[in-house]
């Protein structure tokens, strides 16, 4: 099976794409105009790069346009960490990779995220399928955080040096961090 895989960064996508090439022809697709600053999202890049690199697979990178990303979310961004905003900010970049396989003649897509284990898997596994199904190409359900697949991808991660971000993505979750950072510091 053909399947495009949504990297959402590439800590994420060592365990994803080690799992997913062992049974498929794997190509990776670095879809993320939530991540903030520019100089973010190109360290981001950069360490998908080297990762790409290294374990010698396609990625493909479409151009940044966080702008499509703020007309996704309008009116969600206030809410909190981990609600609604996150789920139409995941639907979003999950729909624009199915409608990239769709466009590539690709079997299946799937994403990273269920790397993460701050990630609401159930929610990405609900979603993919009827993104899928809306589209007319496959969702490969999957849990990549399941037997130690966390682990997995901070083991790889050090072997291969690559960039460990401290913070979704996005410019609320980079609020959150900094409203943490000053009670932190008041406290």
């Amino acid at each position: 099976m053909r399947i495009l895989l949504h990297i959402c960064c590439a800590p994420d996508a060592t365990t994803a794409y080690k799992r997913l090439s062992m049974e498929h022809k794997v190509v990776g697709y670095f879809f993320n105009p939530n991540v903030h600053p520019r100089q973010e999202y190109e360290k981001r890049k950069e360490a998908v790069e080297k990762l790409s690199k290294a374990w010698n697979f396609k990625v493909i990178y479409p151009p940044y346009e966080p702008d499509r990303w703020f007309k996704a979310i309008k009116g969600l961004e206030d809410l909190p960490e981990g609600g609604m905003r996150c789920k139409a900010c995941i639907a979003y970049r999950l729909r624009m990779t199915a409608l990239k396989a769709k466009e590539l003649g690709f079997d299946a897509f799937t994403t990273s995220l269920t790397t993460s284990p701050h990630k609401d898997v159930n929610f990405i596994n609900e979603v993919g399928p009827k993104i899928g199904k809306s589209v007319g190409v496959e969702y490969f359900t999957s849990i990549f955080r399941k037997k130690d697949g966390f682990l997995e991808s901070v083991r790889y991660s050090k072997e291969l040096g690559l960039y460990r971000q401290n913070y979704c993505g996005c410019i609320f979750s980079i609020r959150k961090e900094k409203d943490g950072e000053l009670l932190r510091k008041i406290g």
